[in-house]
């Protein structure tokens, strides 16, 4: 199969022919239709995950066809349309048992533990507990988004922070992320502050349901800006870029007993931001993190798409070759271009 390796970290990335996967007695095999290029893949690629082992492919967000299933497997067949969360549960660790295979002890997640979805197969472990039936009316691009980022965001909105209708939300930063997380709380009845440095992310988060923008670079003050906005600060505020900056005025901008979700990811250099631990303390606010969604909490937010509450399609910037992903993975970390890039072709 061809697939995009790279053999050093922050190195050159390459398509080759590499040997077809196989499938665990559990496991299946899927043949990738569309792969999101995601800034996670980024991370790893720079070397920020310690999971990942050289030489790599990366890829976590796909939708595809199961073509090969172990003999355990019971619940999927050849030919049906699939997806998978990017966090893939053992099935018998406390969380997994508990329902909460996001945080799995000993989680697997294509693209990072295992050789990921930058590639014509992927093999994907415990295929009955992490496996998602895909409906026919939802396109192999916009089923590609949903795995990471759209996931994600729906489970930091609905589950982490439980938006109910009529509250602040603030979004700070408008990737794929971000502009998931504008759609789903506006979908959901929530007045929606989107924030970025970008007119034209801001002009798509409005076209989402934003109903105030932020551009951050000419608000510098965004933290008063949004209590100013919602007399008094949001109700819930996601960091969906994840940066130092964003995470403190996303905590910052909250009302008393405000709840803060981190989507965005902070590794390296990173991981350790200064907080505003006197206004947590002393306005009781609450700090989540996000972490992926588990395969059985698909159905809620499939159930949204299919009464066209969610219109996920919408987020779907451009579509590329698996060729030209070798030079856009590098340049991740710019933010550049609007919505999810799609990877849905394999063949130069």
């Amino acid at each position: 199969m061809r697939a995009a390796l790279y053999e050093s970290f922050a190195g050159t990335i390459d398509v080759r022919e590499v040997p077809d996967p196989t499938p665990a007695d559990h496991g299946v095999v899927i043949a990738v239709k569309a792969t999101g290029l995601c800034r996670s893949d980024w991370h790893g690629w720079m070397g920020h995950d310690p999971d990942i082992m050289l030489p790599h492919v990366p890829g976590h967000e796909f939708a595809g066809v199961v073509v090969a299933a172990g003999k355990q497997v019971q619940r999927w067949r050849t030919g049906q349309r699939v997806t998978v969360p990017f966090v893939c549960g053992c099935g018998t660790c406390a969380e997994c048992v508990s329902g909460n295979q996001q945080v799995c002890e000993r989680q697997t997640q294509p693209g990072f533990t295992d050789w990921g979805s930058f590639a014509e197969y992927v093999a994907i472990d415990h295929a009955d507990l992490n496996l998602v039936a895909l409906p026919d009316t939802i396109a192999d691009a916009t089923a590609a988004s949903l795995g990471c980022r759209f996931a994600t965001s729906f489970r930091a909105v609905v589950d982490q922070g439980r938006v109910s209708a009529g509250e602040w939300v603030a979004v700070h930063g408008c990737g794929g992320v971000g502009l998931s997380a504008v759609m789903i709380a506006a979908a959901l009845g929530a007045n929606v502050v989107a924030v970025d440095i970008g007119a034209e992310k801001l002009a798509l988060a409005g076209s989402l349901g934003a109903v105030h923008t932020l551009n951050a670079r000419e608000t510098p003050a965004v933290a008063d800006a949004i209590r100013e906005l919602t007399a008094g600060g949001a109700h819930l505020s996601l960091d969906a870029l994840g940066s130092p900056d964003t995470c403190f005025h996303s905590i910052a901008c909250l009302r008393r007993r405000g709840r803060h979700v981190q989507v965005g990811l902070m590794l390296a250099d990173q991981r350790h931001p200064a907080i505003p631990m006197d206004r947590v303390i002393g306005h009781e606010l609450e700090i989540r993190g996000s972490h992926g969604m588990q395969a059985f909490r698909y159905d809620a937010m499939l159930a949204m798409i299919a009464a066209g509450r969610l219109r996920p399609e919408q987020l779907v910037g451009r579509t590329i070759s698996l060729h030209e992903a070798t030079a856009a993975l590098p340049q991740m970390d710019r933010f550049s271009g609007l919505g999810v890039t799609v990877i849905d072709r394999f063949t130069p």
